[in-house]
């Protein structure tokens, strides 16, 4: 075994395995494992001190001190944050009794160091390995593995750690994503946060706080600690973080235990519904949370601080879709950055955050809706100062694009207002080997790179990655089977950045209103219609008429007695949607007569009409005149139509025709605006029905230097009449902020902002693959005849 290779120092502790299989399922090695790694780690680390901890113990027996006074002269003398008062370390147990000797071992860990083996249920799987007859091989197996800090140092111990936990993982059908980051994107992620504060982080006694909301093993704390010790090995960095997973929590909490930091600051619980850091704001905040992760089981908690606590709260601008809560970790991580100004109002060193989304949070929910309306505030607040966009296969656990989204409330004066866009999709080179879902891995240049043009905060026009000195090895595709004539070109891979303004990204969505355009006609076709109801009985009633009509006469019309349990039959067969209480109806003669009495209304108004426009033989176009004949016919008829009765007869008779005269819905006493619905028609003002089927949205581009007026009419007269010199804009659908026309969204549509076309393949290269296709089946089919 070698300590400089992690991989090989993991693959030893796993062969732990060997001696579990058969007594224990593969998804229990990992809950056997890794608490005896952390064991093993915890007692190599004290092992300089232990002799003077066990001396100081003794001294102390009899000591009348309280335990806290005790504990504190033991923590001095382990010169750590956690200490152990037995004299029994694994090295030393024997076959006899090692149950009960390493049960008392664990006791005798300080109470933080203690809790972390409770959470794996040591004691538990100690018990099973006992009655396995293993725990003694198991336990002389770790007492032989160097783990000590000189062997294997905190980040390379880490680095164990995760790959334990990715095995563990795998073999319990888990995903390995879940627990940590891969280290390459904790790098990259570190840099960005940390590197617009390297100056200050340089200065002497620099106390600086980093926060994880979903902690993990407690990879981003490590790594932004070791970050800002090696620019400044005297600052003093203090860590908080909340992980949800108990045993992920135990293992951070270890990590952090041997580090000397104050593990009460690391807690378990989930971060969403039960922040246990409430009050408190930090320098530095780095996370993963779960990509697509829904929060149903939450819904509650949350929408009740949305609706409670508003601004006052964590949830304030809006809650995304229940079916993830991505952005929700983002506006707790805002909710905790370091206010920017002092008390005093003097300027203070703000916060900054490091967060890995998917695409959804970029532009999923459209103006108005809980997304859109969480990145109008960020944007709107001058939040965000860049989003990277990482290569694909970059996590353990998913294969899907990824973001770095950069915040801070500190932005350097040529950034504010700003946002940068980083397209790093091709700044990887492939595994020798694939982890899970992980094939790719960002190098050291590659993270150089984007660090680089970050802090620079300049444009960089695509360019191609030979140009940059990193072009990656070509990956090796297999030569087997049918081989293409003319060899395909892939297009070039490029890196670029982009500036844009943060009103780049908003929009304003208008409502597109179009007139009904009705003609009329009570036609024998349109009058048999209102013999049935309207839906959802229409074809229920049609199907049994057609059916049963034959068995009624003049004075049992829609009568179903004798006939309902026929009439059901087809109705549960062919209309299952129906409720009980609709077939009921459906089989009551009061609908049935109460239809065939409008259908004798309607054939009494049709020849009351005779052959006026809109009869039986004249169609009208124009549904303003024809309502006007219309009540006057009714009138002259006798005829009396409710309310209902009145619709389902002018939508049995109407049919929308675009060439008709457009339907007044009412007259206006103001004068025409016919970009917002005021028409001067036949010599009044007034406004049109409008038809639903062709309503529309447009989305304006948001520009601060025009009026929000100016802005759209100019939009609408450019875009829209040219098309439909009919429309207008609906003034009605406000924005519930500003209360201007329109509703104000934001989106970013990274990908639509790098796209470079790609011309197609020539014609005569297809053609020439095709001729050679077509030879190769005429030689198979030759072959075969023959």
């Amino acid at each position: 075994m070698t300590n400089t290779n992690f991989s090989q120092t993991a693959a030893f502790i796993w062969s732990v395995a060997d001696l579990l299989r058969g007594d224990f399922k593969q998804s229990q090695y990992g809950r056997v494992i890794l608490p005896f790694t952390l064991l093993r780690r915890l007692e190599c680390v004290l092992a300089e001190t232990k002799d003077a901890v066990v001396a100081k113990y003794d001294e102390l027996k009899t000591s009348p001190l309280p335990e806290d006074a005790k504990e504190k002269f033991l923590l001095r003398a382990s010169g750590l944050s956690f200490f152990n008062t037995s004299k029994m370390d694994l090295g030393k147990m024997g076959q006899n009794d090692i149950k009960a000797n390493l049960e008392s071992y664990v006791q005798a860990f300080s109470p933080d160091a203690r809790e972390i083996f409770e959470h794996f249920k040591f004691s538990e799987f100690v018990g099973l390995l006992e009655d396995a007859n293993l725990l003694f091989k198991v336990v002389k197996k770790f007492a032989t593995t160097d783990l000590s800090p000189k062997a294997i140092s905190n980040f390379e111990m880490g680095l164990v750690f995760e790959e334990l936990i990715r095995r563990f993982a795998e073999s319990s059908n888990e995903t390995a994503g879940e627990h940590f980051t891969p280290r390459d994107i904790v790098r990259l992620t570190t840099s960005l946060v940390f590197m617009e504060d390297d100056e200050a982080l340089t200065q002497d006694g620099i106390i600086r706080t980093i926060y994880d909301p979903t902690a993990g093993t407690g990879g981003f704390l490590s790594s932004g600690m070791e970050y800002v010790h090696e620019l400044n090995p005297n600052a003093v960095m203090r860590a908080f973080g909340q992980e949800l997973n108990p045993e992920s929590y135990a293992i951070c909490k270890a990590d952090m235990l041997i580090k000397g930091q104050d593990v009460s600051r690391i807690k378990l619980g989930n971060t969403l519904s039960n922040d246990q850091l409430p009050q408190d704001q930090f320098d530095y905040m780095l996370s993963n949370p779960p990509f697509g992760v829904d929060w149903k089981k939450i819904e509650g908690e949350i929408n009740d601080e949305h609706t409670q606590k508003g601004f006052n709260g964590r949830f304030g601008p809006g809650l995304p879709r229940v079916s993830d809560g991505s952005l929700l970790f983002l506006m707790h991580l805002i909710s905790k950055m370091r206010d920017n100004h002092n008390m005093d109002g003097s300027v203070s060193n703000g916060g900054r955050i490091g967060i890995i989304l998917n695409g959804s949070p970029l532009f999923t929910g459209g103006a108005g809706s809980g997304e859109s309306e969480i990145r109008r505030y960020i944007l709107e607040a001058d939040l965000l100062e860049g989003i990277v966009a990482l290569p694909t296969d970059m996590f353990y656990n998913t294969g899907i694009a990824t973001y770095v989204w950069i915040l801070s409330n500190k932005k350097a004066p040529e950034r504010k207002g700003k946002v940068q866009l980083i397209d790093g999709t091709n700044l990887c080179g492939k595994m020798r080997k694939s982890l899970g879902s992980k094939r790719n891995v960002m190098g050291e240049d590659d993270i150089k790179l984007i660090t680089q043009t970050f802090g620079e905060f300049e444009v960089v026009d695509a360019t191609t990655l030979e140009e940059l000195g990193l072009e990656k090895a070509a990956e090796q595709k297999s030569n087997r089977g049918r081989q293409p004539a003319t060899a395909k070109t892939e297009a070039p891979k490029t890196f670029a950045s982009k500036i844009f303004n943060s009103t780049d990204f908003g929009y304003r969505r208008l409502t597109i209103e179009r007139p009904l355009r009705l003609s009329a006609q009570v036609t024998d076709e349109a009058i048999a219609t209102l013999r049935f109801a309207s839906k959802p009985f229409n074809a229920p009633m049609e199907r049994l008429y057609e059916e049963f009509a034959s068995h009624w006469q003049a004075g049992n019309y829609g009568d179903f007695s004798g006939l309902e349990a026929d009439a059901r039959a087809i109705i549960k067969a062919e209309f299952v949607e129906l409720k009980e209480k609709q077939i009921k109806d459906l089989l009551d003669s009061k609908l049935w007569l109460a239809q065939r009495a409008l259908m004798e209304k309607a054939q009494q108004i049709q020849t009351a009409l005779d052959t006026q426009t809109g009869g039986k033989t004249l169609v009208s176009n124009d549904f303003n005149q024809f309502q006007l004949t219309l009540k006057g016919v009714i009138k002259t008829a006798g005829v009396k139509l409710d309310a209902k009765e009145s619709k389902q007869f002018i939508d049995a008779i109407t049919t929308k025709n675009p060439d008709a005269e457009p339907v007044v819905k009412k007259a206006l006493k103001e004068a025409a605006q016919p970009l917002y619905g005021a028409f001067e028609y036949k010599g009044k003002v007034v406004e049109f029905e409008q038809d639903g089927e062709l309503r529309d949205n447009e989305n304006v581009p948001l520009n601060p230097a025009w009026s929000t007026s100016d802005l759209i009419e100019n939009y609408f007269k450019a875009e829209v009449l040219p098309h439909v010199n009919d429309a207008w804009i609906n003034a009605d659908k406000r924005d519930a902020k500003d209360n201007e026309v329109g509703i104000v969204g934001y989106e970013i549509p990274f990908n639509r902002h790098f796209y470079v076309y790609q011309p197609p393949r020539p014609l005569e290269d297809i053609d020439a693959d095709l001729d050679a296709v077509s030879a190769e089946i005429m030689k198979l089919l030759q072959e075969v005849h023959s």
